[in-house]
């Protein structure tokens, strides 16, 4: 039941926008941020170093904060930032496809967790959604009299 979830095309659509907006809103409140992602997704432009690449973990934490922070942006799928790795502070663009974003942290605590396949290919438009099971949980809800006393008048 859960893998066929999380390999949903509307449920990954769904949990890409969600993360998009929650990135947005962080960004609104100028609060710095952590995002755990697999590394593997991940572009750098230019290149690490083999020393800095091969330092990496599978999956990654990047904290978003100072000049980080201020270059981070969200363009098409991809959160995208500049950052410095290494001793030297080697410098390169960072470009992180949201679905490989696995969760978005602050102050250790996560308050995103993605469960959407990051390899499903999204090109659902929100209007395609499913909305028929909110439409007839709402027709259910309507058709009880007793619940006429939660509606605003």
């Amino acid at each position: 039941m859960l893998e066929s979830v999380i390999n949903d095309k509307n449920f990954a659509y769904l949990m890409q926008k969600n993360i998009q907006d929650i990135i947005i809103h962080f960004f609104e409140k100028e609060q710095n941020f952590g995002i755990l992602c697999k590394i593997d997704d991940i572009n750098f432009n230019p290149e690490l170093p083999s020393d800095i690449n091969d330092e990496f973990r599978p999956l990654t934490l990047f904290f978003l904060a100072g000049y980080t922070f201020e270059t981070a942006r969200i363009e098409e799928d991809l959160l995208v930032f500049e950052a410095g790795f290494g001793g030297d502070n080697f410098g390169s663009v960072v470009s992180v496809p949201l679905l490989s974003i696995l969760q978005v942290i602050i102050d250790e605590t996560p308050v995103l967790i993605n469960l959407a396949n990051p390899g499903i290919e999204i090109e659902v438009k929100e209007e395609s959604i499913d909305t028929n099971g909110v439409d007839n949980s709402m027709a259910s809800f309507l058709n009880n009299p007793e619940n006429s006393k939660f509606l605003k008048k």
